[in-house]
């Protein structure tokens, strides 16, 4: 097949982490830029990199603009550098789920907003004891949640002790961990921000094993909205984003990028929302 019938191609980098492939953000992003580039009857690649060394990220494969039309970073893990290696050699790129200053293309939620909101909630409902578990803050979106919980209590003039900040990294077992040691705190909180969905779960099992009662006792909100919620005995308030749609706006656009019909950069940020569930209640 000669060069100029080629199909479009679009790489997707996704950075490795533990259960990638049950991961409901890994799996709603490949989703939904396969949405657009079947629409667009063009082809995607998905890369799963090493998150500890960013130097494979970009091999002498993915550069090659021949056979390559752009680059979809699921994320950056706060890397800039990597993206302005792209750019610098031509290539495309558009980056998901991050914020930028720099003239550099994405679609993103804005997570401090949305977290700052989420802990907002809870302070109207009458909670001072408000805790979280953090994510992986090494993401843009870990940090942020985080700076987001902390710039709500701030705001609120409430001092956060030093044991009320916990992380989860995104992940079960460090959430597990996390959760025990808030709930055995001596000044227990009664409310707790969790940066995701699942590390949300496992704060609520350990609290049910702990006879803490939801919410009469403990208030919980989570982010993301996962699926996964359904299987919960008591639905899980959290803040919903479409990460579909990060995904299908983000193939779309670089897709618009690579023939050159859009104005650089590109800069979308797509609303959230706190879906109010029964794992809150006034204090």
């Amino acid at each position: 097949m000669s060069l100029r019938k080629r199909k479009p191609t679009f790489v997707l980098v996704i950075p490795r982490f533990e259960d990638i492939f049950h991961s409901y953000y890994a799996g709603e992003i490949i989703r939904g830029a396969s949405l657009t580039v079947s629409r667009l009857k063009a082809d995607l690649l998905i890369h799963i990199t090493d998150r500890s060394d960013h130097r494979g990220w970009l091999d002498s494969s993915l550069m090659d603009r021949s056979f390559i039309d752009g680059i979809i970073f699921a994320d950056i893990d706060n890397d800039i550098n990597i993206v302005k290696k792209a750019i610098q050699q031509g290539m495309p790129c558009m980056v998901l789920n991050n914020i930028l200053e720099e003239p550099i293309n994405f679609v993103a939620v804005d997570n401090k907003k949305a977290a700052f909101h989420a802990v907002q909630h809870f302070l109207k409902l009458g909670h001072n004891h408000i805790a979280t578990i953090a994510g992986d803050v090494s993401t843009q979106a870990g940090l942020w949640r985080l700076e987001g919980y902390r710039e709500a209590m701030l705001k609120a003039g409430i001092r956060t002790p030093r044991s009320y900040i916990t992380f989860g990294d995104f992940l079960r077992t460090p959430a597990r961990a996390a959760a025990q040691k808030l709930l055995k705190l001596k000044n227990r909180p009664t409310a707790i921000f969790v940066a995701s969905d699942v590390m949300a779960l496992e704060l609520m099992d350990v609290a049910k094993k702990m006879r803490i009662k939801i919410p009469e006792e403990l208030s919980i909100i989570g982010f993301d909205d996962n699926p996964l919620n359904s299987a919960s005995a008591i639905p899980l308030t959290t803040v919903s984003q479409s990460l579909t749609e990060l995904g299908r706006l983000g193939a779309e656009q670089i897709s618009q990028i690579s023939r050159g019909k859009v104005e650089l950069p590109v800069k979308i940020i797509l609303p959230t929302k706190l879906m109010k569930r029964s794992s809150t209640a006034k204090i």
